[in-house]
């Protein structure tokens, strides 16, 4: 998702990803619920932990590096130490917005 300098995500820009190669169902049914800010828990945060702790453990067993996914890692754990680990994985947005200093919201 994107949103504008003032945090809005604009309706022309979520059609875009949608239409593009970005755009999934998992998109489809997470995006609303982001933009009402509703991040009850479907897939939590300490579940991806724990899942994403198994892939890191076994790649490194076999030597495989997997750059990205320590990096999803890391974006997990500050999360959790944000008291996000019972929250849904879309919370995830809310690291971007904690970086970014916005707020991802619907218009209106």
């Amino acid at each position: 998702m994107t949103s504008s300098p003032g945090g809005l995500v604009t309706s022309a820009r979520g059609q875009a990803i949608r239409g593009g190669l970005a755009g999934s169902t998992v998109l489809d049914a997470k995006a609303p619920l982001v933009l009402d800010r509703k991040f009850a828990p479907g897939f939590r945060v300490n579940l991806h932990i724990k899942d994403l702790a198994n892939v890191l453990e076994t790649s490194h067993q076999m030597g495989v590096p997997l750059p990205l996914t320590a990096a999803v890692m890391e974006m997990m754990q500050a999360l959790k130490t944000d008291g996000l680990g019972d929250a849904d994985h879309c919370s995830l947005v809310q690291y971007y917005e904690k970086q970014a200093q916005v707020e991802v919201r619907r218009k209106g």
